[in-house]
């Protein structure tokens, strides 16, 4: 297990080459889009297509990783590009995002509406997995019991036979219930990539992040809009909380262990509540809609399970 590990820890830290870089000045300060606020992105994957934004990465171009005229336009951009000063993560997950974000929002006729739906797909492309998790979660807490009946059997033993009989009498009972114990952490680690993956298509894709949906703009930061008078993006933060913790919540109320536990798991969530409430003031707008919408799914989905469990 040790092995594969090691193996996934390899290919993420592989794949994980390309990401975004902000636009730097020769006075070392970061040049910022004169409408959104936005730091400008050296390293986009294709080429502006409104007049005043791309005349600033024009006027900026000898900052940037390669010339806008052998960059495509966003709208005529291709799944795959065989010429790319990109790496492996672009290749593999921004591009084809962001390519599936601008159909879609070409479709439709807004980007923002684009990455909320794009959102909805994935969510949607998971929900077998999430199923099969909530159900081991709700056999987690069935052997509970047991559980506690092997940590009082071995308690205060420590010798290497004791610990190797009370290895095999847990997986045993995992394998009597069918649970996979490294199955509850698939979905985070299906989602992580997927999310930064989000965040760097918007962050290089001049199109996207050009957009407005609204009265929000897609590039613009809460704080940014905040600081420019339209308090509105004062919601998208209160619905990135609201979300959150009704998520963190419904997957604490799930989980088993005891009183310690479930306190230290209930401190943990809402440092992490908090945590991405202020995370969530300095990402782009975009980002903001796709984290509602995926987060509203996630309690509707797990209030429906629930209701159709009896519970």
């Amino acid at each position: 297990m040790k092995k594969k590990l090691i193996v996934v820890i390899a290919l993420i830290l592989v794949l994980m080459t390309g990401c975004t870089k902000t636009m730097v000045g020769e006075d070392k300060k970061r040049i910022e889009n004169t409408t959104t606020g936005q730091a400008l992105t050296s390293n986009i994957i294709c080429r502006p297509e409104t007049e005043s934004l791309y005349n600033q990465y024009l006027a900026n171009e000898k900052y940037m990783e390669i010339k806008l005229e052998d960059l495509p336009k966003c709208s005529e951009m291709k799944i795959y590009e065989g010429k790319s000063y990109n790496g492996l993560w672009v290749a593999i997950f921004v591009r084809p995002l962001a390519w599936a974000i601008i159909r879609i929002g070409q479709l439709v006729g807004n980007y923002g509406i684009s990455v909320m739906i794009m959102g909805l797909i994935i969510r949607l492309i998971l929900l077998p997995f999430t199923i099969k998790t909530s159900k081991q979660q709700e056999a987690m807490k069935e052997l509970q019991p047991a559980m506690q009946k092997i940590e009082n059997k071995y308690a205060g033993r420590t010798d290497q036979e004791s610990m190797m009989q009370k290895s095999q009498e847990t997986m045993a009972l995992y394998q009597k219930y069918k649970i996979n114990p490294l199955s509850s952490c698939l979905i985070t680690f299906i989602q992580m990539p997927l999310f930064f993956a989000f965040l760097e298509a918007i962050n290089r894709v001049p199109a996207i992040f050009e957009n407005d949906l609204w009265i929000f703009q897609l590039g613009t930061t809460p704080l940014y809009g905040i600081k420019n008078g339209n308090y509105w993006y004062i919601v998208l933060i209160v619905l990135i909380l609201l979300f959150t913790f009704l998520t963190f919540k419904n997957s604490m109320s799930s989980m088993s262990g005891n009183s310690e536990q479930q306190k230290q798991t209930k401190y943990m969530m809402m440092f992490m509540v908090v945590f991405i409430g202020i995370a969530s003031i300095q990402l782009p707008s975009a980002i903001a809609f796709y984290w509602i919408v995926t987060n509203a799914f996630s309690v509707v989905q797990t209030f429906i399970m629930k209701k159709k469990a009896g519970k």
